[in-house]
């Protein structure tokens, strides 16, 4: 079953054929936007216009620097007058990415999420609560409308306060919801401690998590958890937010909808298009989105395009999951390490939490990798010997992973903070 057929199964060659007449339209809109008009080459193929998606890679690239330095206003291609909302990053580092919103773009982003959740099983019988964050931050508001737009009785619950949405879901029965992956491990502590079981005492089917990378070992750990089926779901506000790539309930990777962006995947180093399997980097054109589009958008997003096609019949071409960022990798003592290499082993253990946190640090002039990690409460005794055990267990297998000796450091329950939204895994207090 599709959410938009005519869309979700068009053959490759019809798609092919939507992408170039959108690219064209979008490119004649793109040249309103000063930060674009400046730009010889997107000027000259708006004119000229393109017989082929392929010629995209004749085009620059935009970075996160540009939508920065071209902060409000540069990248706006509509009249303010026509703008209904804007969305943004925290910009706590200097300008914030900006994104505007006309009311077509508002309602393409509806009907992606409706088409997205739809394709995970979501039906408009279901109750959705939104464990997510509304405001400037895009999962809020993202799949707010998209649960309408499929006709779902929906709660806005918000983030945090971990009673409040267990009562929620146990008054109204709820049968699907939305979180970040790292909220959701203290949701479930949470629950033991009301003495309560989420596969016994509510009503959830379904777990839609996304926002922040995450390995399969931590999608498994909270499918477990929860009794439930959690599906992956993609998304960047520069790209609209939610909704631009979603497991269908195969769960055989993330459909990208290609009606509404054009889609490769390069090095991140010689930035030319690596062969289908290979990871790379994730690189996204708008193509249904009218107050901003952007062009060739270098997400920083690892990942890979997956070969054959998917039983469920959609046609749209599937990425593997995110595997990590070109720009969150660190190098500690020559070698090139990735938060995700470590979350991978210790979602592996049973005896580790869902809280870690990685710290570069200089110690005595030298470098070194501190890994904070979270023991659940069990197994957080007064065993020192077994407690030691386990330190030297992971500080073995982290060894053996990345090839540098860290510094493990377990920590009790709830002790590592929290941050508000995704969770922030690498703090480098290193000394230049």
């Amino acid at each position: 079953m599709y959410w938009e057929k005519e869309l979700e199964i068009l053959d490759r060659k019809s798609l092919e054929r939507l992408q170039v007449e959108r690219l064209n339209r979008t490119l004649l809109q793109a040249v309103n936007a000063p930060g674009y008009r400046r730009i010889p080459k997107i000027a000259a193929l708006a004119r000229s216009g393109i017989s082929s998606i392929e010629q995209l890679r004749e085009l620059p690239f935009t970075t996160k620097s540009d939508l920065r330095d071209n902060f409000p206003w540069g990248f706006l291609a509509a009249d303010k007058r026509d703008v209904v909302r804007l969305h943004s990053s925290s910009g706590t580092t200097g300008n914030p990415t900006v994104v505007y919103h006309n009311r077509h773009d508002l309602a393409s982003w509806a009907k992606l999420m409706a088409r997205s959740m739809f394709a995970a099983g979501v039906r408009d019988s279901d109750v959705f609560q939104n464990i997510c964050g509304y405001g400037l931050f895009t999962g809020g508001l993202g799949f707010q409308y998209g649960a309408e737009k499929l006709g779902c009785l929906s709660i806005p619950a918000g983030a945090g306060n971990s009673l409040r949405q267990i009562k929620l879901m146990r008054d109204f029965g709820t049968s699907v919801a939305h979180a970040i992956p790292s909220y959701l491990g203290r949701l479930f502590e949470v629950f033991k401690d009301e003495g309560l079981d989420p596969r016994r005492d509510t009503q959830l089917r379904t777990l839609i998590i996304g926002a922040e990378p995450h390995t399969e070992e931590h999608r498994q750990r909270i499918e477990e958890m929860f009794g439930v089926k959690a599906y992956n779901s993609f998304g960047l506000t520069e790209m609209n937010g939610p909704g631009v790539a979603f497991e269908c309930t195969e769960q055989n990777g993330l459909h990208i909808w290609e009606d509404a962006f054009a889609v490769e995947i390069i090095d991140p180093e010689s930035l030319q298009p690596v062969a289908d399997g290979e990871i790379g980097e994730l690189v996204m054109t708008t193509l249904d989105r009218q107050a901003m589009p952007v062009i060739r958008y270098r997400t920083r997003d690892l990942t890979r395009f997956l070969p054959g096609d998917c039983q469920c019949g959609r046609s749209h071409r599937r990425i593997d999951r995110i595997s990590g960022r070109s720009d969150d990798m660190f190098i500690v003592k020559g070698c090139n390490v990735f938060p995700m290499q470590v979350e991978g082993i210790l979602m592996k253990l049973p005896e580790v939490g869902d809280d870690y946190r990685i710290i570069l640090d200089t110690i005595a002039d030298q470098d070194e990798m501190i890994v904070e990690v979270e023991v659940k409460r069990e197994w957080f005794t007064g065993d020192l010997a077994f407690l030691d055990r386990l330190q030297r267990h992971i500080t073995r297998l982290i060894r053996d992973e990345v090839l540098v000796r860290p510094v493990v450091s377990l920590v009790e329950p709830g002790s590592i903070p929290k941050a508000e939204g995704k969770a922030i895994r690498v703090f480098d207090r290193r000394k230049n």
